[in-house]
């Protein structure tokens, strides 16, 4: 359980700290020009934003509101998009790309993943009624009438005398 909780609260600074970490890693392994125009206009606006979005789906859902902890899917989906963006950061040139391409394609996976989550959780669910002895039953529903004719009282106010 701290394990998703440590995920939980991690998630608001890694919005903050990943699109740093993308900066730093360029200057401290050279990464050239046109990497840090990359950096700059690309990675860390769409990272920054890409996991506020995340974060924002998340945490709407209500059991991760009730627990204050993710889902261990949530770690798991996490755990390999920022293990990938960090990477990212290194700037190796033999394995950049792929792991860019691989990068994106995660996070898109954990996009929709956070949806279907939330989705699921979203969805009403029906009615389970348990009785004293513990046996669950869905009660019958009621049949709605036919709307009939309704009195009507009409209140009308009287001027005030003087």
């Amino acid at each position: 359980m701290w394990v998703r909780r440590a995920f939980y609260k991690w998630l608001v600074p890694a919005a903050f700290l990943l699109p740093l970490w993308l900066l730093v890693g360029w200057g401290v392994f050279n990464a050239g020009g046109w990497a840090f125009l990359w950096v700059l206009f690309l990675a860390i606006p769409s990272v920054f934003v890409g996991q506020l979005l995340l974060t924002l789906l998340v945490r709407a859902r209500g059991t991760v509101r009730a627990e204050r902890a993710v889902s261990w899917w949530d770690v798991l989906g996490f755990t390999v998009w920022h293990s990938l963006t960090i990477a990212l950061g290194f700037f190796n040139q033999a394995w950049w790309a792929p792991v860019l391409v691989l990068t994106v394609a995660v996070g898109l996976a954990l996009f929709w993943l956070e949806l279907a989550q939330l989705w699921r959780e979203a969805k009403p669910a029906s009615i389970l009624l348990r009785t004293t002895e513990g046996i669950g039953f869905i009660p019958a529903q009621t049949p709605r009438s036919a709307p009939s004719e309704r009195d009507v009282i009409v209140i009308t106010e009287k001027p005030p005398t003087v």
